[in-house]
């Protein structure tokens, strides 16, 4: 059986990787003001918007993703051809309207793939399955990379859709933003008040940076420490605790908000890298996309892992 994937553009990993293991993405269109952007996960693109003035306003951004036509549309055209099951990997459905739509987009999907089959000389049925994997940028690269090591071993559709859903609800997401402002403007153009304007004021004045966490869904913070390096330093530490114990996978997978240069000589980075390559845990290094950074602004860095029973970081 042929096996695709899919994921959305706001699932961090790198586009080499996505394009070496036939990873499809599912694209979000990025608006700031009047410059219209499709996120497909460039990262020279990505990079180029970071350094203009665009970045500037892109608290103001409206992300919206593939809408229900378009993802239909996307698989009619290509995937129900190419391919018998797609997994469909999302970020949260709490987040992101990307789960909803294309769950929605899968009825009409499985209404018409049958033509189109036929017309290339395919008389075998089509399947696909939505996941949500209940995290955000880094986290979400993490059943993504699974899903491929399970193709790959020659697993069937069953055995990876039971592994996936399961890895989904152990699947922990951290981030550390670099701007309160910038992470309190975005909010409230969302409309979500999680960062209020004394917090971010505070937080900046005092140098306090939050440690955020997502788990299953939900996103919270799990701590706030003093300085943005340190708090960063204290989070590799913590991660590499977590691959010391043993990781349900062995996959880390991390994101920045700028030139991978930055995060690599951030303190604590060679010391984490070093036990993964004592326990031989694969490293997934990405620039956060696009989607990401206008949504939780540059120079903001996130780890994701999975791990039964890992105790929450507090700093």
């Amino acid at each position: 059986m042929r096996i695709g994937l899919v994921v959305d553009s706001a699932c961090d990993l790198p586009l080499k990787y996505l394009q070496a293991n036939d990873i499809h993405i599912l694209p979000i269109t990025v608006r700031i003001g009047e410059e219209l952007r499709v996120d497909h996960r460039d990262e020279a693109e990505t990079l180029a918007f970071l350094h203009s003035h665009v970045a500037e306003r892109g608290a103001e951004a409206e992300t919206t993703p593939f809408t229900v036509e378009q993802t239909t549309a996307l698989f009619l055209d290509r995937l129900v051809i190419d391919y018998d099951h797609v997994f469909c990997l999302t970020i949260t459905k709490e987040r992101s309207g990307v789960y909803e739509n294309t769950q929605q987009a899968s009825f009409a999907i499985l209404n018409g793939y049958k033509e189109r089959r036929a017309a290339a000389g395919i008389v075998t049925p089509f399947a696909m399955r939505v996941i949500d994997t209940q995290n955000l940028f880094a986290a979400a690269g993490v059943g993504a990379v699974e899903a491929v090591r399970l193709r790959n071993a020659g697993e069937g559709v069953g055995k990876i859709r039971a592994r996936l859903e399961n890895l989904a609800l152990h699947t922990h997401g951290y981030m550390v933003p670099r701007d309160l402002y910038y992470l309190r403007a975005r909010a409230r153009k969302k409309g979500d008040r999680s960062v209020s304007l004394f917090s971010a004021a505070l937080g900046s004045a005092l140098d306090i940076k939050p440690v955020l966490r997502c788990y299953r869904g939900h996103t919270s913070p799990a701590a706030k420490l003093k300085g943005f390096e340190p708090a960063v330093e204290k989070l590799f530490a913590f991660t590499a605790e977590r691959v010391r114990a043993g990781l349900m996978t062995p996959t880390l997978s991390l994101s920045y908000g700028g030139e991978l240069a930055e995060m690599r000589a951030l303190p604590g980075y060679d010391a984490l890298r070093e036990v993964c390559a004592e326990h031989n845990v694969e490293v997934f290094e990405s620039i956060m996309s696009l989607t990401g950074m206008v949504n939780v602004g540059k120079g903001a860095v996130v780890v994701g892992f999975a791990a039964e029973n890992a105790p929450v970081f507090e700093g």
